[in-house]
């Protein structure tokens, strides 16, 4: 059931699909940059420490730890790939969400996701083709599809950029319309999308029933390896508790998809890929939800016993 077949499967995703998908992320990261202001980005020069730490988490740690997992497991090529992807994509668009019910620092959630979604634009694409050239059977894979990191930074521009720009801009000169917008925009996108991720499965639930047990335990574990890194070096480096959960929450909860979008442009649905990406963006909400009324039952009968 494993074998080589699934790096040769490709998911059935129509270009209007594609396209709506397009549309749906731009409205998703849109919806997230109408609560982002120049404010958000000063943390990094006043208080660095926490910032560097929690991009460091992010764009080094979780790329190098997720390339050693995969030479220890040794997954399908196509596998592989979708688990570099995934780990280069910047934090999700739940993240700042996660991080207000974990009772975490939410400026810093907000913070972290402003400045690794402006960087991702070209650490994305860069992480994927440095790490996955390393690995022998997806550098090979890539070779045959024949992916330019140019062309991907192009559309993550697109993607990221251009909404992160237009959603500032609009946040700076109306600040309490904007507010009122993502309010509502937030949660309309995401509802939207993760629909078209359930659509995107059901048309190919063949496949993904024949490699859903081979593909839940290395996103489960993967997902894990995420919230351990963040939580790791945010100890290491002593931040604040509070702190510390949301260094853990931005690197568990990956934008995996900016991830499933850049598998059916540019790698055509390519089955390892995509299933991986798809269930890492539904397994991550289970696991943020699940880490973060473990931590505020905590904090809550922390200042109940105080």
């Amino acid at each position: 059931m494993t074998n080589n077949l699934l790096d040769n499967v490709h998911i059935n995703f129509d270009s209007e699909s594609l396209w709506v998908m397009n549309m749906v992320l731009g409205l998703v990261m849109f919806g997230v940059a109408l609560e982002i202001s120049i404010k958000d980005f000063k943390p990094l020069w006043t208080r660095p420490k926490a910032i560097l730490v929690g991009l460091c988490s992010q764009f080094i740690l979780l790329p190098a730890l997720t390339f050693l997992f995969i030479i220890i497991i040794e997954p399908l090529p196509s596998i592989a790939l979708g688990m570099f992807m995934v780990a280069a994509c910047p934090g999700g668009n739940i993240s700042n969400f996660i991080s207000y019910l974990s009772k975490a620092n939410t400026a810093l959630s907000v913070s972290l996701t402003a400045i690794a979604t402006l960087l991702a634009i070209a650490m994305t694409p860069i992480n994927f083709h440095f790490w996955s050239s390393f690995y022998g059977p997806g550098a090979s894979l890539i070779k045959e599809i024949s992916i330019s990191p140019y062309e991907m930074i192009k559309l993550v521009s697109l993607l990221l950029g251009l909404p992160l720009v237009l959603g500032m801009f609009i946040n700076y000169k109306k600040p309490s319309l904007a507010l009122a917008i993502a309010k509502k925009l937030k949660i309309v996108s995401l509802v939207f999308f993760v629909s078209l991720v359930f659509i995107a499965l059901y048309k190919n639930r063949i496949i993904f029933l024949d490699y859903i047990y081979y593909v839940f335990w290395i996103v489960v574990l993967h997902n894990l390896i995420a919230f351990s890194t963040g939580y790791g070096i945010a100890k290491l480096f002593r931040l604040p508790a509070e702190s510390r959960r949301s260094v853990t929450i931005e690197t568990g909860i990956q934008n995996s998809g900016l991830g499933l979008l850049l598998i059916f442009t540019f790698f055509d649905g390519l089955g390892g890929m995509a299933l991986l990406a798809a269930f890492w963006g539904i397994w991550h909400i289970v696991s943020g939800l699940i880490l973060a009324a473990i931590w505020y039952n905590k904090v809550i009968v922390k200042n109940t016993i105080a």
